[in-house]
């Protein structure tokens, strides 16, 4: 009984957990870059619409998410834009992206579909089983019987780290983030190394909004992102901006998402706000406590212009 309680937590909290590592693992390349994106929120939320409506008529999910990445790559290009090329505030321009998706979204929602009391339910990924893998005890139906987008979603961790701490690409992006006159005249382009993070931050947003309406929800509904936008962007101080420590705060906050579900299930008489709260109040003390002693890249959220 107990460890079938653990196994479905698992399961439940890593499923939970993968639009949160990715979103967060996109905008770990953006600030250490020097860019900070406020605007997580939503580009997850247009990713999350697209992703539904082109999956929902081209009853393919792959297209969705494709679908997905596209649309909050324009919102992230129009970040970069405004913010790189025009150095408006970072904070003002990505608040101001989170407002456009919520009542874009809503908007298109209601034009396409009409209001409507049900929930459109879109094709979705299916979980596939890992032969052997799958038979482990305790973490093998939890980790090896997942949709195909979570799988892909595993290797983008390994993947960004080796690139953030092993290539020379990696060096520069940082060297943006530290000291950008530095990098400058070392012959970098930082402008265009910015707004190629931004892009990537934009991706990963996509792929997560499109997972959260395609291997998650398998709909749409407004405001379907519920703040994770926020919660990822809390995941870059806690995982020290670097993408192994974010996949591990994310599973953290996973779990703490699944368990809200099964104290519920154990109707308990507590009022189930109680537990809806429950990842919120944990990312406020991850603000409070975490901060201490991390230091973020030395010029996130400032303007860089050629003297």
């Amino acid at each position: 009984m107990f460890l079938n309680l653990i196994e479905n937590l698992l399961r439940s909290g890593l499923k939970l957990a993968a639009p949160l590592w990715l979103t967060a693992t996109g905008e770990t390349f953006s600030e250490r870059s020097g860019v900070i994106n406020i605007g997580l929120e939503g580009m997850m939320l247009v990713g999350a619409f697209a992703g539904m409506v082109v999956g929902y008529h081209a009853a393919n999910p792959w297209l969705g998410v494709l679908a997905g990445i596209a649309a909050a790559m324009l919102l992230a290009a129009l970040l970069g834009v405004l913010t790189i090329n025009f150095a408006a505030d970072q904070i003002i321009v990505g608040a101001g992206l989170n407002l456009l998706a919520a009542g874009l979204t809503g908007f298109l929602f209601r034009r396409i579909f009409g209001v409507t009391g049900a929930a459109l339910t879109v094709e979705a990924f299916a979980p596939v089983k890992i032969p052997l893998l799958a038979e482990m005890p305790l973490l093998g139906r939890a980790c090896f019987e997942q949709p195909a987008l979570l799988y892909l979603a595993f290797a983008v961790i390994p993947l960004a780290s080796f690139v953030l701490k092993r290539t020379h690409l990696g060096l520069s992006i940082r060297a943006c983030g530290e000291h950008s006159a530095a990098a400058d005249t070392a012959g970098l382009n930082v402008l265009r190394l910015r707004f190629g993070c931004v892009l990537f931050c934009g991706m990963m947003c996509g792929a997560a909004g499109a997972y959260l309406s395609l291997a998650h929800a398998n709909t749409f509904v407004e405001g379907l992102t519920a703040g994770r936008g926020f919660i990822a962007l809390a995941l870059v101080i806690f995982g020290r901006w670097h993408p192994w420590g974010i996949f591990f705060a994310s599973l953290f906050f996973g779990c703490a998402n699944a368990l809200q579900f099964q104290f519920q299930a154990l109707g308990s008489g507590i009022p189930y706000q109680i537990f809806l709260m429950l990842p919120h109040v944990l990312t406020l003390l991850v603000l409070i406590f975490a901060r201490g002693g991390v230091k973020g890249p030395a010029e996130l959220g400032k303007a860089y212009r050629r003297g």
